[in-house]
């Protein structure tokens, strides 16, 4: 009988945002796949995790995946994990699911922590409908992006280093204009976890004089057009009696 492979969420941040399920999921699985095996290992330690740990990251995780599918089609339970946040959210995962399917080896998600939901929620912008673009091109592909950003009615979520956020910013507001509305979270959960709202200018200008740490989530808002909510309709009203 074949294993099962589980992605297991990890805290952006704060520790007691580690659910009780992961915790006792990656206690109960014969390996633990990491995404760096020291950072993991702090991580384990904390909450008394002793199960063996093996890396598995973007530079090796295409030479490592048939072994682990095969580990996993001979029974053993395997749990994937990567720094902070949930697996194959701009992370590795999908290569492993999606082989792990096509194996019909069975795939358990956890819900759990990831750092774009309570950033989008916390930026005060439509979040009815959104776009998650995760980290931009660097160079290839990337003005061909930021074009498609530009026209997007959704509120759109982007990953960003601290290192490139006033050149994205900049950017952004090249191709969509310094009043659109934005916002940036940093250090989500962390004890000097911050958002700054405004514009696009504004935000510009903000961090033309201040060089933020941490990880950083840029939350765009739409076009004014497109910035009112949809009207709420009560789902529970039964509209066949008028």
């Amino acid at each position: 009988m074949s294993g099962k492979l589980f992605m297991v969420p990890t805290p952006v941040g704060n520790l007691d945002d580690m659910t009780q399920r992961a915790i006792s999921t990656l206690r109960e699985v014969d390996l633990i796949l990491a995404e760096d095996t020291r950072t993991s290992g702090v991580l384990l330690k904390h909450f008394e995790i002793d199960t063996p740990m093996s890396s598995h990251h973007k530079f090796n995780e295409h030479s490592t995946v048939a072994n682990i599918v095969e580990r996993l089609a001979g029974g053993e339970n395997i749990a994937l994990i990567t720094d902070a946040g949930t697996p194959g959210i701009s992370d590795p995962g999908f290569l492993l699911s999606r082989e792990c399917r096509r194996n019909g080896i069975e795939v358990v998600t956890l819900p759990g922590a990831t750092a774009f939901v309570p950033a989008l929620v916390d930026s005060g912008l439509p979040c009815e409908r959104f776009c998650f673009e995760g980290f931009l091109p660097p160079k290839k592909g990337r003005a061909k992006r930021l074009s498609e950003i530009a026209e997007e009615k959704r509120t759109v979520v982007i990953y960003e280093s601290p290192l490139r956020l006033l050149k994205t910013l900049e950017q952004l507001k090249e191709v969509c204009g310094e009043n659109r509305p934005a916002s940036v979270s940093r250090e989500i959960s962390k004890l000097h976890e911050n958002t700054a709202r405004g514009t696009l200018g504004e935000l510009c200008a903000l961090y033309s004089q201040n060089n933020p740490k941490g990880e950083i989530v840029i939350v765009l808002g739409p076009s004014e057009s497109e910035a009112q909510p949809a009207p709420h309709k009560n789902k529970y009203k039964n509209e066949s009696k008028q």
